[in-house]
């Protein structure tokens, strides 16, 4: 009798995991209702809703572009950010840059595609990571690589700390 009461219970889980698997919407697995949507719960709170910061203001991402190549003498738009580059060249163009004990400020590409989109546009270079020092665009981390390699990236370095 047990062994024919075990049978069914794990027939019956068997069917509702395949079921709950191909089902859209509201099920039930084990005795709990999942739901494969998204709530239209109209007692959800609005400071819980995804919201975009520049919808309602006049700042484009063009903007924040200018500013924060205007305002910080190393800019760096990359994969990830100082403390955990996401790409082996952003991942250089830190090492680089830390070699010179200068603050580096970043943005990660990767958490806003548009803000991508808005550097690509701004420098006219379609790849990453870009860097930018003391309002110029430089280039990858290539190009610093090599100027940093020839000297060329210290003097560019030393004339921003000395402004």
């Amino acid at each position: 009798m047990a062994k024919a009461l075990s049978s069914m219970f794990f027939k019956s889980l068997q069917s509702t995991r395949t079921s709950a698997s191909s089902v859209s919407g509201p099920f039930v697995q084990y005795g709990m209702r999942f739901s494969t949507g998204v709530p239209s719960d109209p007692d959800t709170h609005d400071d819980f809703k995804p919201t975009n910061k520049l919808e309602n203001s006049d700042i484009t991402l063009k903007d924040i572009v200018e500013q924060d190549v205007k305002d910080n003498h190393v800019m760096i738009y990359m994969k990830g950010d100082p403390e955990q580059p996401r790409c082996g060249f952003s991942s250089l163009a830190v090492r680089v840059l830390s070699e010179y004990r200068v603050p580096i400020h970043s943005r990660n590409i990767l958490e806003d595609p548009e803000l991508k989109n808005a550097v690509k546009a701004y420098s006219m270079w379609p790849t990453f990571p870009q860097i930018f020092i003391n309002g110029e665009f430089i280039g990858g981390s290539d190009i610093i690589l090599n100027m940093h390699q020839n000297g060329e990236l210290k003097e560019k370095i030393k004339a921003t700390s000395s402004e």
